[in-house]
């Protein structure tokens, strides 16, 4: 039997397709659960800006998903050139936050356990994990705050009395970068708070010979 009379053969027409009343049912599991992945993304979101287009990109990707794995397991023709034709797509944006893949993956494992008729698998774990991902994100514990301190001095006094006021205000403060100039001294540091107060700001930009004093609140990645 050759390549063609296997593609001629009785085994394709006898591919289960899905029904009308299975595709309405798999596309409303995924929009619902899509908009479950979407919140739970907004609430445990710690980047700097929130991005509505990706919450909408995660409840399309499920749906389309969806679509996808369904066509693959009614009709082995139509997987083959989903196959040939997926395969010349190129994606190209970055991925910022480490944690977007995982809401990525989520969506993507949805939609192929909804098409293959997976639907109590796909609830429960969704379910469950969706609870996961909202107690760690909202997880509050004795974690410092993080913020940079820019501070502009005018000669080393102002400098040593700063340290001094630093020393005695926050819990641990590194030292990031320091510029020497004929304008003055300006230091980069990060600063980390217990209590979340920044009164110290106030008392740095009191020393005679302080310029400015900035405080920005950090991540780690990035500054807000």
């Amino acid at each position: 039997m050759s390549f063609k009379d296997i593609f001629q053969s009785n085994f394709l027409a006898q591919v289960a397709a899905f029904s009308i009343v299975d595709m309405l049912v798999a596309l409303a599991l995924s929009f619902a659960i899509g908009l479950f992945i979407c919140e739970v993304y907004k609430k445990t979101y710690r980047g700097v800006m929130y991005s509505r287009s990706f919450g909408i990109t995660l409840l399309a990707l499920s749906m389309l998903t969806t679509l996808a794995i369904m066509t693959v397991t009614s009709n082995v023709v139509l997987s083959l050139g989903m196959v040939g034709a997926l395969s010349i797509v190129r994606f190209r944006t970055a991925i910022k936050e480490p944690l977007d893949i995982a809401f990525l993956f989520w969506s993507i494992v949805v939609g192929i356990m909804l098409g293959a008729g997976m639907i109590p698998l796909a609830v429960f774990s969704s379910v469950i994990f969706g609870v996961i991902m909202l107690c760690l994100g909202n997880r509050k514990g004795s974690v410092e705050d993080v913020y940079i301190l820019v501070l502009q001095c005018a000669d080393n006094a102002a400098e040593q009395q700063a340290s001094e006021i630093l020393e005695q205000s926050v819990k641990q403060f590194t030292l990031k970068s320091k510029t020497v100039s004929a304008g003055g001294i300006e230091w980069t540091v990060e600063v980390r708070i217990q209590d979340g107060t920044t009164q110290f700001i106030n008392k740095l930009y009191a020393i005679d010979g302080v310029t400015s004093a900035t405080l920005v609140s950090y991540n780690g990645e990035y500054m807000v």
